[in-house]
């Protein structure tokens, strides 16, 4: 076998490979209600090699602001190339107007929903001038914990080639962004703006009043010729007025642990449909949350159901902002094993909140299931499900076997060993042959290039503030295990290695809730305050390094 009918063969089974994994085409808007008047941007990201046919939106939209990005990342082994295509849509009515799939080369993308809401009558204070910043909050009365959806709007009627904007934190609660920034036009008083958009969620800490700073921007603006030979800097400065809310406490006899929210639904995704004695089973719930993030949300765990063991694998979380507030989709899936047949039934997973809105108390209740389980574990042979740390369940165990049966699992294992010797034997000489056939190429030599002792992966507090954010508590140990240097191996020697008592008992709070059934949302607050400005390392000593090297060096 030459070697170019090798480099041949390898380069089909790549085309194959490519070919196989098809081209991926999807859409989505950056927000999904807007007013008449406003822009509203689609997104479109392919790896087909085409650009999408807009032709479709014209009767309902207006269609401006094209624009496109290429990234080509190394994925499995093989070189993908995506395209992002973004452009504007202004609506030319009002109500639910729903964008059609359009085509991109062969490929279609899924239909989208559009609310367009009667163009806004309220003219902003600072309408008018060339910049301006308004701020607005959902709820200006909330609760102490509940998550409040805080919107900084920018608005330039000249074009930025600059600037920053920035939203301070205000005393007695915590402040962070929510996804990226939003980017539309809208005509105030027959003067189109460029707006801005930048979510925040803001969470209380403590009842009573809450002073809201108010946002800044600092930037610079095009300027013309004559604006240069006038001494115009085009230097632009704005500031929104601050805010101010009143945090309501928490009511006496209220659910615990303490969930405001403005919704709360739960379904099941899927059932099985039947459960049999020693094969698992997948049940998924889903719980849709308005008004809080994913990190607010206790934990989705199934009541304890008879005769059957429950294995929960990670949520999945997915939060947005939507009509000024944060809502989350938390997803769950658990397996389950039936010990013994019969009837099982499954009491059905309830949380208990608070309804904001009403200002009562609620419960939200999914309904029981019940099964007719089959197959006793007498009918299975003696079987049983072996599992693994970590929920995860590995194959049956088999029964112990009597002679008769070992006698014919090792003459089956030895023509096992017998076909396999020979094929690799086959093997061999093939290899043999085509290294007699080929030329002897000059080998190289690399010498390996030595590794710092102290080379280490940069610490990521963004990953550790997404885990205490979206992540499970697994998550949150690992990320800040790694913010460690060097990073340490678990909790216990991360809490060990901490100069602030604040952090530590936050950590054993964390452990507790972890492995010891406490209070999980309790735990996530106490991270985030204790965290919020990093860990707090002890100080190492360090030993000064002789000028001169030892008289007797180590062999």
């Amino acid at each position: 076998m030459s070697r170019s009918v090798l480099q041949t063969v390898v380069l089909l089974l790549l085309a194959m490979t490519s070919l196989a994994a098809g081209a991926q085409t999807r859409a989505w808007l950056d927000r999904d209600r807007i007013a008449l008047g406003e822009t509203v941007t689609l997104n479109i990201q392919t790896d087909a090699g085409a650009s999408p046919d807009y032709d479709p939106l014209e009767p309902e939209f207006g269609i401006s602001g094209h624009s496109s990005s290429r990234q080509v990342e190394l994925s499995n082994g093989r070189m993908q190339s995506r395209t992002l295509y973004a452009v504007a849509l202004k609506p030319r009515r009002d109500g639910v107007l729903t964008i059609p799939a359009l085509r991109v080369g062969n490929d279609r993308t899924s239909p989208l929903s559009l609310v367009v809401t009667p163009a806004s009558t309220r003219t902003p204070a600072r309408a008018g001038d060339d910049v301006f910043l308004e701020s607005e909050a959902d709820d200006t009365s909330p609760y102490v914990q509940q998550a409040v959806g805080l919107v900084v709007r920018l608005y330039s009627a000249v074009p930025l080639v600059s600037g920053e904007l920035d939203q301070p934190a205000p005393d007695g609660a915590t402040l962070r962004q929510v996804g990226d920034d939003a980017q539309y036009s809208r005509e105030i008083d027959g003067r189109r703006y460029n707006v801005v958009e930048r979510r925040y969620l803001l969470i209380p800490e403590r009842s009573g009043a809450l002073q809201i700073p108010g946002a800044t921007f600092e930037g610079r603006g095009a300027t013309g010729f004559f604006d240069d030979f006038l001494g115009r800097s085009g230097a632009l400065q704005a500031s929104a007025a601050p805010r101010s809310l009143e945090v309501l406490p928490a009511p006496a006899g209220a659910p615990q642990p303490w969930l405001p929210l403005h919704d709360l639904r739960l379904n099941y995704r899927s059932t099985p449909q039947e459960l049999r004695v020693g094969s698992a089973a997948t049940l998924t719930v889903e719980a849709i949350a308005d008004g809080v993030s994913a990190a607010q949300m206790p934990e989705l765990q199934l009541p304890p159901i008879d005769g059957v063991q429950v294995f929960a694998e990670p949520v999945q979380a997915d939060e947005r902002f939507k009509d000024g507030r944060p809502q989350v989709t938390l997803t769950r899936s658990f397996s389950l094993v039936p010990t013994r047949g019969g009837a099982v039934e499954l009491a059905g997973l309830a949380l208990d909140w608070w309804d904001v809105g009403a200002g009562e108390a609620r419960s939200t209740r999914l309904p029981p299931l019940q099964w007719q389980v089959a197959g006793t574990p007498a009918a299975t042979g003696g079987q049983t499900v072996a599992t693994a740390p970590g929920g995860v369940t590995s194959q049956p165990v088999p029964p112990p076997a009597t002679e008769s049966t070992l006698q014919g699992t090792l003459h089956g294992a030895s023509r096992g060993w017998v076909l396999a010797t020979l094929l690799f034997a086959a093997l061999w000489l093939l290899t043999l042959l085509w290294g007699l056939h080929r030329s002897a190429p000059a080998t190289a030599v690399t010498t390996p290039r030595p590794v710092s002792p102290g080379a280490t992966t940069k610490p990521d507090p963004a990953a550790f503030k997404r885990a205490l954010a979206i992540g499970d508590f697994a998550d949150v140990a690992d990320s800040l295990c790694a913010l460690a240097r060097p990073p340490a191996s678990n909790l216990d020697e991360v809490r060990t290695r901490l100069d602030d008592a604040a952090q530590r008992d936050a950590i054993d709070a964390l452990q507790h809730a972890r492995w010891g059934g406490g209070d999980g949302v309790a735990a996530r607050g106490l991270m985030r305050t204790a965290f919020a400005r990093g860990p707090r390392w002890r100080e190492v000593p360090t030993v000064a390094r002789p000028p001169l090297p030892p008289l007797y060096p180590d062999a």
